[in-house]
């Protein structure tokens, strides 16, 4: 949620700050809505002024024994019309409330401007593509053939985008996510934390998924939803919370599943597991002090590529473009992990920063040391990393001309020794 005291100081920095993101000016409909509340607002506090004095005139009267009744019409009078205006002001509000919640973060100075990935911008890349003395194959290919991932037995169960995985290569996935999750907290400083996989309403708001992307996600029959990430329960622990300036930085990170409807993915990646309605993400989540958000988003973002490097997969790092970023994001970065079997980097990571965003939409604040002052805090977040697409990038980085897969060092200690996975007898 933005600041509607900025927006009233600076209509014309946020029309261009929505242009960027291909989005039509907005400050005109916001600043009438808002200037139309506060006249109500208001005319109700000088009515309210109004009856005091006349309630108070009433009073006098009957004590001294005086006639009141055009006292009292007059207060019957401001009662009417302070409901009616109690209704106005409630309206006005609820479509201003529900217009500022429908606009997007507003881009930081330094994110490239442009409509869509194509203005990504690269900023590293670490390792070399693996050259194969054979035509590598992609991960659907290789878990079928060595009867770790059955798609089949997956549609019967759930429908399309879903896979069952069997034997070794689930757990691989499973040794993957107990390494992040291990790396994160012993040597990255996150707090582990187990979150529901369920939310409220409210939530799902506080981080933006909600009002406007709800065909996104997945409700259940009793008005909750299902987690499309855990940075939804972990960023809102903070939600309503006046934390001090020396709590934070608070860092946390969770393993959980994840569920997504994806509703505007029809014919993307339908083959294999690289989109599904159910994923597993090691998620990790800071709030800082405004003042400390950037360095903190490069940390973060840091700590998910030294997951990548310590499994000695290449990977490039880009900044999304305005009109590729998220919707409660001011900058992130997207770490892209190689595919030698799609001969291209796919996405593994997105580590954003989202300012004051979430936490004016959360009430998430803190108390300033030095003037006791307070203010909204800043959150971000960002997968360290997906575990499926690990698990892809593993098997197809690691894949060998007789169709098995040797494990990278740092997982067969979470593997049981094991150092090649081959087809079950």
């Amino acid at each position: 949620m933005l600041d509607i005291k900025w927006i009233r100081e600076n209509p014309q920095d946020l029309d261009s700050a929505l242009g960027k993101r291909g989005i039509s000016p907005l400050s005109r409909d916001l600043l009438l809505l808002d200037k139309r509340r506060r006249a109500t607002q208001t005319a109700l506090q000088e009515l309210q002024t109004r009856r005091n004095e006349i309630s108070r005139l009433i009073g006098d009267k009957k004590r001294k024994g005086e006639d009141a009744e055009t006292e009292v019409q007059e207060v019957a009078q401001l009662k009417l019309r302070m409901s009616e205006l109690e209704a106005e002001e409630r309206d006005t509000g609820h479509s201003l409330d529900q217009l500022m919640a429908g606009i997007p973060n507003i881009p930081a100075e330094d994110v490239p401007v442009g409509d869509d990935e194509k203005a990504n911008v690269e900023i590293r890349r670490w390792g070399t593509p693996r050259q194969f003395d054979f035509a590598p194959q992609q991960h659907f290919e290789i878990g079928e053939a060595l009867g770790g991932l059955n798609f089949e037995q997956a549609g019967r169960l759930a429908g399309a985008r879903f896979t069952v995985l069997h034997g070794a290569i689930a757990r691989l996935h499973r040794a993957l996510a107990q390494f992040m999750i291990n790396l994160h907290t012993e040597q990255h400083g996150y707090l582990e934390v187990a979150p529901p996989y369920l939310v409220r309403d409210e939530a799902l708001f506080g981080t933006g998924q909600l009002p406007k992307f709800g065909e996104d996600l997945f409700r259940t029959t009793d008005d909750r939803w299902l987690i499309p990430t855990a940075e939804v329960p972990l960023t809102n622990l903070v939600a309503g919370q006046m934390l001090d300036a020396g709590e934070l930085p608070l860092r946390v990170t969770a393993w959980t599943p994840c569920f997504r409807s994806e509703a505007g993915a029809a014919g993307r990646d339908t083959r294999g597991m690289l989109r599904q309605h159910q994923f597993e993400k090691v998620e990790l989540v800071s709030a800082t002090l405004p003042e400390d958000s950037e360095a903190e988003h490069e940390r973060m973002t840091a700590c998910a590529e030294e997951v990548l490097r310590l499994l000695e997969l290449p990977y490039r790092t880009v900044v999304l473009s305005t009109g590729d970023m998220g919707f409660g994001a001011r900058k992130t970065y997207d770490i892209e992990v190689w595919l030698p079997g799609q001969d291209t980097y796919r996405e593994i990571s997105s580590c954003s920063n989202c300012g004051d965003f979430q936490a004016r939409r959360m009430k998430a604040r803190f108390r300033s040391k030095e003037d006791k002052g307070t203010g909204f805090l800043h959150s971000l977040n960002g997968s360290g990393v997906a575990v499926g697409r690990a698990l892809i990038a593993v098997m197809e980085n690691y894949q060998e001309a007789d169709g098995s897969i040797t494990i990278p060092e740092v997982l067969r200690p979470l593997m049981g020794g094991l150092e090649r996975i081959t087809r079950r007898a």
